[in-house]
């Protein structure tokens, strides 16, 4: 297979867990890679090919300059959970990231959310995920879901959003991705299959997409075999 050419990536994220990884694997892959953060100092890699910058993401102006010239934005952002109040760090941050990529001219954008985002789509999981680990996040999943259905409705983008299952701290494997568009990856029985994966192997099947249409305006829901 070709070596694909290297990307114009923003990266928003990028100090989370998950950021961390894809923006390493960006760098690794040979694209050049503008990461979007709130502090710096956090971000602790240093490479040729990463910018590192300062901007709010609830604020398409402050994007906009960042976003200029980009071939894609990928977004790793994640907001904790509240059981006393509503979520609304996925729907204010996208609104904000749709309006500076119309002004910047670019049409691409990789975001992640999660498996079970639909509130009927839990109802196959292990009781533990359904009456224990679904209501302690629910807050989290509204919102993501909004988010969702915020980008169903965007024609002009060529949005993807990439569902994992419960994430671990690890590095990217080589195990195949199991795929479905839906909410979570059924099993042969229905059932879903598997409930955790790679925050790295996350990062890999994002970058994955780069080279490829297949998901685009659509939602997947991803884990490794």
């Amino acid at each position: 297979m070709a070596k694909s050419l290297g990307m114009k990536i923003a990266v928003l994220g990028a100090t989370g867990q998950t950021g961390q990884f894809l923006v390493n694997q960006a760098l690794q892959q040979g694209h050049t890679v503008t990461a979007i953060v709130r502090n710096p100092g956090k971000l602790t890699v240093h490479h040729d090919n990463l910018k590192v910058v300062e901007a709010d993401i609830f604020s398409a102006d402050s994007l906009k300059p960042h976003f200029k010239g980009q071939d894609v934005i990928m977004s790793c952002l994640g907001f904790p959970a509240s059981l006393f109040s509503a979520v609304t760090g996925y729907t204010q941050s996208i609104k904000c990231m749709i309006g500076a990529m119309r002004e910047a001219r670019v049409s691409r954008l990789i975001t992640m959310t999660s498996w079970y985002t639909d509130p009927n789509s839990g109802s196959q999981s292990s009781y533990f995920i359904r009456f224990l680990l679904l209501p302690m996040i629910r807050s989290v999943l509204t919102n993501m879901y909004e988010m969702e259905q915020f980008l169903q409705k965007t024609d002009d983008i060529n949005w993807t959003v990439v569902r994992p299952p419960g994430l671990k701290n690890l590095p990217a494997s080589a195990q195949e991705f199991l795929t479905h568009e839906g909410y979570f990856v059924p099993d042969s029985s229905g059932n879903p299959a598997g409930s955790m994966v790679g925050r790295g192997d996350v990062a890999r099947f994002m970058l994955s997409l780069l080279n490829s249409n297949a998901w685009v305006k659509r939602g997947v829901a991803i884990t490794t075999k």
